[in-house]
């Protein structure tokens, strides 16, 4: 299989999994009003792996919160599927996260006295969720960590530890993964195991992954780049390089 055929961006009359319209953030500050978004229109599509990046301060890690019902946009919508999400009330959100939407945050979040197996199963087991033995034993195989299932988190290396958190978020088959700088306390070669798992995740496990990163080389590893800056959507890249990632954020900080 080609690096081309690899990076295939999912056709665009497959229906979206996450949609924003008109999305606004507004954070009041006393003496000033801070718009950290300002109208932004995005969609994502199943099995697809989408970065998004910016300058600092550009708004990326505040449109990730609010399309996961993490934080509560000041106006505008977003679906997830069929579900509007903006408006849902504090208990339907934490029912809609455990249920329909997987995390990876740059701190891997284990539990320390769990083994990775019993973390990787943690989120069922809360939610009393049978677990699907087949796509278990799948996920293990394709992160590698058949041999660790077994270690506690002291026990394994920063990598394996982000792929045991990795496989936590991909085990339910949620309908959206984000990933907020899933490789940010990795070393460059870990970060590069993750990263390639992620991007086989959504081509062979049809798994809608979004990433916020700074890292024009994380970037590459994504189908697709979007670009904010001053809280709108300026731009957009497919097929993406680091060096083309590079040049455009450069481009988006000169101006």
């Amino acid at each position: 299989m080609t690096e081309s055929t690899v990076k295939t961006v999912p056709p665009v009359a497959s229906p979206p999994v996450v949609v924003a319209r008109g999305l606004t953030k507004t954070y009041d500050t006393g003496d000033s009003k801070v718009h950290a978004l300002a109208g932004v229109d995005v969609e994502f599509h199943r099995g697809a792996f989408t970065a998004i990046m910016g300058p600092s301060g550009s708004g990326k890690s505040t449109l990730m919160h609010c399309l996961a019902g993490l934080d509560v946009a000041t106006s505008g919508s977003v679906h997830l599927g069929r579900t509007e999400i903006t408006g849902l009330r504090d208990a339907e959100l934490t029912l809609l996260r455990r249920d329909r939407i997987g995390f990876i945050f740059q701190s891997f979040n284990l539990l320390p006295m769990l083994t990775a197996e019993q973390n990787i199963l943690l989120p069922s087991q809360i939610a009393r969720r049978a677990v699907d033995k087949e796509r278990f034993e799948h996920i293990v195989d394709v992160v590698g960590l058949r041999d660790r299932l077994h270690h506690l988190p002291a026990k394994l290396s920063g990598g394996q530890q982000q792929r045991v958190a990795v496989a936590r978020a991909l085990l339910n088959a949620p309908e959206v993964v984000y990933a907020d700088e899933p490789t940010g306390n990795l070393d460059s070669r870990s970060g590069s195991e993750v990263l390639a798992f992620l991007r086989g995740s959504a081509r062979d496990l049809h798994q809608t992954i979004v990433m916020v990163t700074h890292d024009p080389v994380a970037a590459s590893y994504a189908d697709r780049v979007v670009f904010l800056r001053d809280g709108r959507l300026v731009d957009e890249v497919l097929e993406p390089t680091a060096e083309l990632v590079s040049a455009r954020l450069l481009k988006l900080e000169e101006v």
